[in-house]
Parts: C-alpha cells; sequence; structure tokens
C-alpha cells in the first residue's frame, strides 16, 4: 500500500482558519508525522506527505525522510497540489491519495489511483491506534452490527478503488 497525503489538508481537517506561527505551524507538522507514523505500526504502508512550500519555501524541493516515510515540502512557487499529481502520474495505477481537494482527486482518479477525502482518513487513522490499544480488530460491519439486505448495486470503478482503499486503511 503506497498512500500520498496532501499534509497540510489533512491537518487542518475540523479546523477553523486560524493562523498558526511558524513554530506553532512546525509543531504541528511534527504531531502529524508522530501521528503517522504511529498509524504505519498499525498497517505497514510506504507514506509521502507532502507540505506546500510555495510562499515561504526553498528555491528548490525540500525532500528528506523522517519517521520511515518521506516528507516532501514544495519549492517556492510550488504547490503541494502539483507535486502530489507528479508523483501520481510517476507512481502509476494503485496508489492511494488523501485529499479534500477536488482538483487533485479528479487528477487522481483518471490517473488510476484510490482517492480517500482527508476527513475520512484522519477517522481511519484515529480509529486505528484505538483498536490498537484495545488489541483487537473487527470488520466495519460486525462493529456496527448492521447486516446487508436488499438488491444489490454495481459499483462504478471509482467507488470500487475508493472501497477497496478505505478496507486496507
Amino acid at each position: 500500500m503506497y498512500l500520498i497525503i496532501d499534509g497540510y489538508n489533512l491537518l487542518h481537517v475540523g479546523r477553523l482558519a486560524v493562523a498558526l506561527s511558524a513554530n506553532d505551524l512546525q509543531r504541528e507538522r511534527d504531531r502529524l508525522i508522530d501521528q503517522l507514523s504511529s498509524y504505519r505500526q498499525t498497517k505497514p504502508c510506504e507514506i509521502t506527505l507532502v507540505f506546500d512550500g510555495w510562499q515561504g519555501g526553498w528555491a528548490t524541493e525540500k525532500k528528506e525522510r523522517n519517521k520511515g516515510m518521506d516528507v516532501i515540502f514544495s519549492r517556492l512557487g510550488e504547490k503541494a497540489d502539483e507535486v502530489i499529481k507528479r508523483l501520481v502520474k510517476e507512481k502509476g495505477p494503485g496508489k492511494i491519495v488523501i485529499t479534500s481537494d477536488r482538483d487533485v482527486a479528479r487528477y487522481a482518479e483518471k490517473m488510476g489511483a484510490a482517492v480517500i477525502p482527508s476527513d475520512q482518513f484522519r477517522d481511519r487513522m484515529q480509529m486505528s491506534t484505538v483498536t490498537i490499544e484495545k488489541g483487537t480488530e473487527e470488520d466495519e460491519d460486525e462493529r456496527t452490527g448492521m447486516k446487508r439486505k436488499g438488491p444489490s448495486r454495481r459499483l462504478s470503478k471509482k467507488e470500487k478503488r475508493a472501497r477497496g482503499a478505505l478496507k486496507k486503511l
């Protein structure tokens, strides 16, 4: 499983738009990296985390390896969306893109990648850390106690990819 994550998109899920100081922003990025590192312990996967550097970044793209995952800051004048699109194109189909950006999601789906909205991934990530603390992991249908009834409905390829990716997460 290979995840390409829109870093600031995931970082700001469910938050009010509040300007953070540079130190607070760095602290939040580090906390997100810690959470993703914990998630990697429960679900073995490769993660590439992409942050915007287009307003106050470096002249060249900055890549680093942090806690077993690749962290990329886009270069000055380039948005993380462009970097994510490039990574999806380079890595090929079968990848999972975590973003709530519609433009990036449409592009990734065209390239054969599954797209999971940031809020759904955050819920899965938090759920996986809770199940590890409990020591058990149950199927979603078993947890809710629901049995599926009624006529089946064929899913589109896009929906199948997204559901398959969610099951893996």
